[in-house]
This record gives structure tokens, sequence and C-alpha cells, in this order.
């Protein structure tokens, strides 16, 4: 990862954390960008919405690889840990997340 980018948080607010597990809520509205963030854990996210795109970060350019993605409201998915990326909500209502970061893997 390179230094010069200044990282922000993976999500808008803490909602639970102990020694396991810390989970977080993302919420954008329509257009609405996420700051630049970096998953150092493996996780699990539960999406709300209908369409996000995840724009990570290669070569500089968080948008050279962007990957639009219709949303399914309450659907699972287990991510590994490593990406860097800005998530954007390209759909036409609210995206929210709640994000399950997994501490011990």
């Amino acid at each position: 990862m390179t230094e010069s980018h200044d990282l922000g948080p993976i999500g808008d607010r803490v909602l639970f954390e102990d020694e396991h597990i810390r989970v977080w809520e993302m919420v954008l509205e329509p257009g609405e960008r996420s700051p630049l963030h970096h998953h150092e854990n493996d996780y699990v996210v539960v999406v709300e919405g209908d369409r996000v795109t995840v724009e990570p970060l290669e070569d500089g350019d968080s948008r050279s690889g962007a990957k639009p993605a219709e949303v399914t409201p309450g659907q699972s998915i287990f991510l590994r840990k490593g990406g860097t990326e800005v998530a954007v909500n390209s759909g036409a209502v609210r995206y929210r997340d709640v994000q399950v970061e997994l501490l011990d893997s």
C-alpha cells in the first residue's frame, strides 16, 4: 500500500467491539463516497440498498478498477483482508452496510 494516501475508517461508526470482533456501520446516500480505507482484517458485510461501486486503489488511482454491484438487501458476504478502496453509492436509494471484522483471523 502507498504511504502517500490518507486513509479513513472502514465505516462511519463502531457499533460493538471486543477482543474477537469489531462491528462497523456505514451509510451512504445516493452519489456519496466513503473515505479511502484499508481492510486490515477479514470481515463479513451485510448490505442494504440497490447498487454500490467499489473503487479499489490500483496504481495510485481508486477508480481504475471500479466494480459496480447490484445489492440484495440482507445479503451477507465474506471478504478477505487487504483491500484498499472507496465505496460509492451508485444506486438510487440509501446504501447501508454492517461490517463484522474478525480480529482473530
